[in-house]
């Protein structure tokens, strides 16, 4: 469909049960995140997180989402990508930040997030559209706004956690299903 853009990339972040992890693969998404820093209300302890990666692996990629990289080091071997927020010198990062990254090309994925894993949506600077690379665009996304946030941005994909759960950790597999939905509905323009 010549003109029309969808992301690539759709990502849930956030899961706690083997049961989520099914429903993302049933529904079509091509990532999940398991949250390995303390401080989120979401947060997997690493043998947990291992388990749930195990659980995942051959079905759908794994991210592990921290504030540091110290906190994904029990975990880093048993995922595919490693989400944080600050710059590390690894070879599966996925760079979380509020601010344009220094050297993008350097990331497997750059994740726009100024909402630092609060699930508060706020204006997208527009340096967003801008970022060459793997860029994917999180932080208070749900089945509302995130059409028109990929019809002004084209990213490479989006990423999604707490407008898809019915408590922090608690998602539902009815509101995974539509944020899908809005992120592929076809016949966006992207740049």
């Amino acid at each position: 469909m010549s003109g029309q853009r969808q992301p690539a990339f759709v990502k849930v972040c956030g899961l706690t049960r083997e049961e989520q992890i099914d429903w993302a693969v049933e529904l079509g998404y091509d990532a999940v995140g398991i949250v390995v820093t303390p401080k989120s209300k979401r947060y997997c302890p690493p043998e947990r997180a291992v388990a749930l990666a195990g659980y995942a692996r051959g079905r759908i990629p794994v991210f592990a989402v921290a504030l540091t990289h110290a906190e994904t080091a029990a975990v880093a071997d048993h995922v595919d990508v490693v989400q944080i927020y600050e710059p590390a010198d690894i070879p599966n990062l996925a760079l979380a930040s509020g601010t344009p990254p220094e050297k993008p090309e350097a990331l497997r994925y750059f994740f726009y997030d100024a909402s630092a894993g609060s699930g508060v949506f706020a204006d997208i600077p527009d340096w967003v559209g801008e970022v060459p690379g793997r860029v994917v665009i999180a932080g208070g996304l749900d089945e509302h706004n995130v059409a028109g946030v990929i019809e002004e941005f084209g990213p490479y994909g989006v990423d999604v956690s707490s407008s898809v759960e019915t408590a922090p950790g608690v998602k539902s597999r009815e509101k995974m299903a539509a944020f899908l939905a809005a992120a592929r509905t076809p016949g966006r323009n992207g740049r």
